[in-house]
């Protein structure tokens, strides 16, 4: 049973390291749009009287988070075309991990933000965001920084934190283009 653990792991590891490979391949090209979910934070909820100005209400990044935004932002530099802009929920932890990452204040979105629990106004983020991405033509790459829990509600797929979704408009939707992950 241990071998057969120790099989399915290893298999894991090097399909998520080819898919990461292919997500690279794609934004060398430029013209691309990255769901990128923050950097890891501490806790797993923010607190119920959670203010979306003040950081010291929020999960905010970890130490580990801060370092994992760092090597986010010298990975896109060196094997990425251009980022073209970069586009963050207001939550700190997507703010810092823009800002540590591209060394830049990021645009901010509240449709970016975490998912809201109304039906129509969950509607209408989602419209928000995928306008965005409907949008952008550019020769460089579009950064949206935003949640696991918003990349699963707009596209449809889970990501961890630290990990980068690339997708492009399809119809009313997104398509998976590829997936890059931040260890």
């Amino acid at each position: 049973m241990l071998r057969f653990a120790t099989i399915v792991l290893a298999f894991f590891a090097v399909t998520s390291a080819q898919a990461t490979e292919a997500g690279w391949a794609l934004l060398r090209d430029g013209g691309h749009v990255v769901l990128l979910a923050h950097a890891y934070a501490t806790g797993t909820v923010d607190p119920a009287t959670v203010d979306i100005e003040k950081c010291s209400t929020q999960r905010n990044l970890s130490d580990r988070g801060k370092q994992q935004a760092r090597k986010m932002g010298a990975l896109f530099a060196a094997r990425a075309a251009e980022t073209e802009r970069v586009v963050s929920s207001p939550y700190c932890r997507c703010l810092d991990t823009a800002e540590i990452a591209f060394r830049d204040e990021p645009e901010r979105l509240d449709a970016l933000g975490l998912p809201l629990a109304d039906e129509a106004a969950a509607a209408e983020q989602k419209a928000a965001v995928l306008k965005q991405i409907a949008d952008f033509s550019g020769s460089g790459n579009l950064i949206l920084v935003t949640h696991p829990e918003t990349i699963r509600a707009i596209a449809g797929v889970s990501a961890r934190e630290g990990e980068a979704v690339i997708v492009r408009a399809e119809g009313e939707g997104l398509h998976v283009l590829g997936r890059i992950v931040f260890n």
